[in-house]
């Protein structure tokens, strides 16, 4: 199993995997493809998961509903002696942003002992409630107005001062419109659910409570950081087709359950992000993108979010001709 407090090389392996796929696209931000990007990122985490001494497995995996590249949910890693660890991976969250150099695109993988993370099964995409601890207990059943509301209390704020972030797509025009009418102030955004969901769950992020339908995959990977963040997060099955409505109902998915943080992450588990674009967490975690110094030395900043260490950054230079580098925390 893996402990409370894993190995620290153990999860230097890891954040060296995020580096690694982050280090391979930098010469792609901004280059507008984003299917070149997604399948560099891959191919580069791979290579840096095949070492580690875990017998890992991949439990939740990104891509396969956009027929990208991807690491397959059920693919092992690892040396496979150690620890049995399970992976929830996206080499890039947010490659369209990636491929436009826009801000907010981190590779990132959640790690938590085997059986610790929900099994979405075939289910692309979830409903999605995000906020710090204050929002223990807020329910997707309950009307945007209810919710934000008691939110506001808990806070000892106007509901006018919160700051709620709402995934731009028509799925979530209504939650949009909600929170308008309520008075909260919205905060609308293309891609990168991970990172803003993360902004909400911190408790000195700058995001107050993250609404809508989005990713699976991404979900579960959020769990893992909003629950070593103390946060709070709940979620519903939201299939966007008939095709996945089917595939979950044939798998017998209880498609009206709401599922609390204790379902989605059930144990203690860990994020690790490296910013692929500039990304800002919280007050004071701002990560910068991925960088070649004039020395040809690939930067990267990361985050590491776990019990009792939330949001721990660093900073490492990456040699191009090697898979070693050099760095510490950012200071």
């Amino acid at each position: 199993m893996l402990k409370r407090t894993p190995d620290a090389a153990l999860l230097e392996g890891f954040l060296d995997a995020t580096r690694s796929a982050a280090a391979a696209v930098a010469g792609l931000v901004g280059g507008g493809d984003g299917l070149r990007i997604d399948g560099v990122a891959v191919d580069a985490l791979r290579r840096a998961l095949e070492p580690l001494a875990v017998d890992g497995l991949v439990v939740v995996g990104e891509g396969e509903k956009d027929q990208a590249p991807m690491l397959f949910v059920g693919e092992r890693f690892g040396t496979g002696s150690g620890p049995a660890i399970d992976l929830a991976v996206d080499p890039v969250d947010g490659t369209k942003l990636a491929a436009a150099g826009r801000p907010d695109s981190v590779a990132v993988i959640a790690v938590a002992p085997r059986g610790a993370m929900f099994d979405i099964g075939p289910a692309y995409y979830l409903e999605k409630l995000v906020t710090t601890g204050a929002g223990a207990g807020l329910s997707l059943t309950d009307p945007v107005s209810v919710s934000l509301t008691t939110l506001a209390e808990r806070l000892g704020r106007p509901v006018e001062q919160l700051r709620v972030a709402v995934q731009e797509r028509p799925r979530n025009e209504r939650y949009a419109r909600e929170v308008v009418a309520a008075g909260a102030r919205l905060v609308s955004f293309a891609d990168g659910d991970v990172a803003l969901s993360l902004r909400a769950a911190a408790p000195d992020g700058d995001l107050d409570l993250l609404l809508g339908i989005g990713g699976a995959p991404e979900g579960i990977l959020t769990a893992a950081a909003v629950r070593a963040l103390g946060g709070w997060m709940s979620a519903r099955f939201a299939p966007q087709s008939v095709e996945e409505r089917t595939r979950l109902q044939g798998v017998g998915t209880d498609l009206d359950r709401e599922l609390t943080l204790m379902d989605l992450c059930h144990d203690d588990a860990w994020l690790l992000l490296s910013a692929v674009t500039s990304t800002a967490l919280a007050a004071g975690h701002e990560l910068a993108g991925v960088r070649v110094d004039a020395d040809g030395a690939v930067v990267v900043e990361s985050v590491v979010v776990g019990p009792g260490s939330p949001l721990t950054r660093s900073r490492k230079r990456l040699d191009p001709h090697s898979s070693r580098g050099s760095g510490g925390p950012v200071r």
